[in-house]
């Protein structure tokens, strides 16, 4: 059983209940297995809001299901219905925290629902979402996918005013903005928040009667809208961080909510206003080459079409004979398939993945080498042996995986191993809400493309180029992506000073 944290719940006082006898390691031996085993950027979070459905709670419960490749370290659901707003919450995979006789506590037409990957804030029960406040404005819990990056100044300022934080997540900084604001309406409390935060934001709100949803103005997140359509009474409006929550929900697609747009919807109906304009759209690239399922339409575009386009161009710029493609599962499928057919190379499923490695195992042997990833991958040595390869994948992040792999194919007999990257080199670190190294563990920001060959032992190495790259995911229509990640530059005023170098002697 999880350890749950109930608020506002009926019939059981605000507290923290149940604790399995392994939660507490299990969850600190995994983060540190995967920080120091995975070495893959990890997406922070997945948000999802219910209007108008009777078990609208198990209808967030599905859509969160859904976005679980989105964050597994935490979940939560809130629900109202008009007059209560309870929230539970969780440390965990969704499935292990809602099972039906905790849904059942949930009673209501509304429901938001968050799983979560830390990115600003610590991993601990306190800082899972959805965020229940209790404000001048009235109860409200927000659920946040993306990161604040002026939230010092904005806390600073906010406790000055009396403010009293309940948490270190970045998210609560909004609730105190809206509960601090002069503005006479609620909505307008909240489009005067969100106009004074700077950084990426997808986020859902709910009050007791009523689900906003917005984006930032430069859009970095992904949130769509999306509806059920009921024969019997008004429709149920949903909104997800992808749309491949729409699917699991039986909801129609019906379009993203826009940058700096902000969404309210009531018993009325659903009403749309912008806190701000003119701003360029920087979406995150990235969902597209890794994050975003495959299955999901996001800034406008499928992820599979993108991800095809990424494979296909990548054998345009730096084909190589070979006899085999082979994809490092799963991120590299779609890219691999794309890659092989523009190639003419048979596409083979030469690495295979184990999708049911538990929070916790028993590693056997602690001096196996490269044990971690042999728990997830395990070669096909007859589609490997002797045989010239291609391997694919979406990113390079320190390296010590792309070793592993190679190696782990090479040992499987290949004559030759060949990696491609379906993405530019990852030089610098993402401020938007992606859990990234710092440049310092960075090896595309320290070391040439050659030197990286080396030390992951392929016989060569390329990365699709940064054109390439927005030439596959813009399609018809172009439109603005963050690539701060490959270029360092970014979109917004931010420095970070703990990724300054100190001065050398002399310089």
């Amino acid at each position: 059983m999880s350890r749950l944290l109930y608020q506002g719940v009926a019939g059981i006082i605000d507290r923290t209940v149940g604790l399995s006898s392994d939660s507490a390691i299990d969850h600190s031996l995994r983060r540190q297995w995967q920080a120091a085993q995975w070495d893959k950027l990890r997406e922070e979070c997945g948000v999802v809001a219910i209007h108008g459905h009777p078990d609208a709670a198990r209808q967030a419960y599905l859509g969160l299901y859904a976005l679980q490749h989105r964050g597994q370290e935490s979940a939560g659901i809130a629900t109202a219905d008009g007059h209560h707003l309870a929230n539970i919450k969780g440390m965990g995979l969704v499935s292990e925290i809602f099972t039906d006789d905790v849904l059942q506590k949930l009673p209501g037409q509304m429901a938001i629902g968050h799983t979560r990957y830390s990115t600003t804030g610590d991993s601990a029960l306190l800082n899972a979402q959805p965020i229940r406040v209790d404000s001048t404005k009235g109860l409200i819990a927000i659920a946040h996918n993306g990161n604040l990056v002026n939230l010092g100044n904005l806390r600073t300022r906010l406790e000055r005013e009396g403010a009293y934080f309940q948490t270190t997540s970045d998210s609560e900084i909004i609730v105190q903005l809206i509960a601090h604001s002069r503005a006479n309406t609620l909505v307008d409390a909240i489009a005067d928040s969100l106009s004074q935060v700077e950084g990426a934001f997808s986020i859902v709100m709910m009050t007791r009667d009523r689900i906003f949803a917005a984006r930032d103005p430069r859009g970095f997140r992904p949130l769509s809208m999306g509806r059920i359509r009921n024969a019997d009474g008004p429709d149920t409006i949903v909104f997800a961080s992808e749309s491949c929550a729409f699917d699991l929900l039986r909801a129609e697609y019906e379009r993203d909510v826009l940058p700096g747009e902000l969404v309210m919807v009531t018993g009325d109906g659903v009403t749309s206003r912008y806190y701000a304009t003119g701003v360029p759209q920087a979406s995150c690239i990235f969902e597209h080459v890794y994050f975003a399922r495959p299955d999901s339409r996001i800034f406008g575009r499928w992820v599979q079409e993108s991800r095809d386009q990424m494979g296909r161009q990548l054998a345009r710029e730096s084909g190589v004979p070979a006899d085999v493609i082979v994809p490092v599962p799963d991120s590299g499928v779609t890219a691999a398939l794309g890659y092989a057919e523009e190639a003419g190379v048979p596409f083979r499923l030469g690495l295979i993945r184990n999708h049911y490695v538990g929070r916790t195992f028993i590693e056997p042997e602690q001096r196996v080498r490269d044990f971690g990833v042999r728990l997830k991958l395990n070669p096909v040595r007859n589609l490997l042996e002797g045989k010239r390869v291609v391997l694919i994948d979406d990113s390079i992040i320190r390296g010590t995986t792309s070793r592993k792999i190679v190696r782990m194919v090479r040992g499987a007999g290949a004559k030759e191993v060949h990696l491609r990257i379906s993405c530019p080199p990852t030089i610098s670190p993402c401020f938007y809400g992606v859990d990234t190294p710092r440049k310092r563990d960075l090896i595309a920001a320290n070391q040439s493309i050659e030197e990286i060959r080396r030390f992951i032992e392929a016989d060569s190495l390329a990365y699709l180029s940064l054109d390439g790259l927005l030439q596959s995911c813009n399609g018809e229509k172009p439109q603005g992506f963050c690539t701060a990640c490959y270029t360092g530059q970014y979109p917004t005023q931010w420095v970070d000073v703990n990724e300054i170098l100190p001065a050398t002697a002399g310089a």
